[in-house]
């Protein structure tokens, strides 16, 4: 794990250091695919002192980003509850990844059943349209969108290639990008 502690107004001293680094390894026992990690302090002269030190962590775990920002009176504090809220993310993450796959073989099996007792021009009957706007982003930007509602797929309008394209989760955990041609 890759860990960056960068400071906006405030001096990153040994202790602060120490301590990001301490707090931060206990969630790799939590996430352990965790890649990079970058906690970003700030000190802001504001009126409420229960605002002036924030703190923000990125995390980056095989293609996933969870990110964390919380503000308080002391910069050790707000560490803390980063770390609190970066816990409950990871939580949330790693069950609804388990939820999914329960509920995609859920049905899954429940397809198979309703195909053998259905008429072959019954399966193919549309039942459901949705409209949606597509959004303009990058692939990767695309992808974090995918992860972060809990979708299988995603469909975006791609600025690199002006064009609707749709990211998709892999079996063996990778991602795929579909670029529709016109034939």
């Amino acid at each position: 794990m890759n860990l960056t502690v960068h400071g906006r107004h405030i001096e990153i001293t040994d202790r602060i250091q120490g301590y990001v680094e301490k707090k931060v390894s206990r969630l790799e026992k939590f996430l352990p695919q965790i890649r990079e990690v970058k906690a970003e302090l700030v000190h802001s002269e504001t009126q409420a002192a229960s605002d002036r030190y924030t703190a923000q962590l990125t995390i980056w775990a095989n293609g996933q980003i969870l990110r964390a920002e919380e503000s308080s009176d002391n910069i050790f504090a707000s560490v803390d509850a980063i770390i609190d809220k970066m816990y409950r993310q990871i939580e949330r993450f790693k069950g609804r990844r388990f939820k999914n796959k329960r509920r995609h073989a859920a049905a899954a099996a429940a397809a198979v059943d309703l195909a053998a007792t259905l008429l072959p021009e019954e399966i193919s009957k549309i039942v459901r349209t949705k409209q949606f706007v597509a959004e303009p982003m990058l692939p990767e930007e695309a992808v974090e969108q995918m992860e972060l509602l809990g979708h299988d797929f995603f469909v975006f309008f791609n600025i690199e290639t002006n064009s609707l394209n749709i990211v998709y989760g892999r079996r063996d955990g990778q991602y795929g990008l579909l670029q529709p041609q016109v034939a």
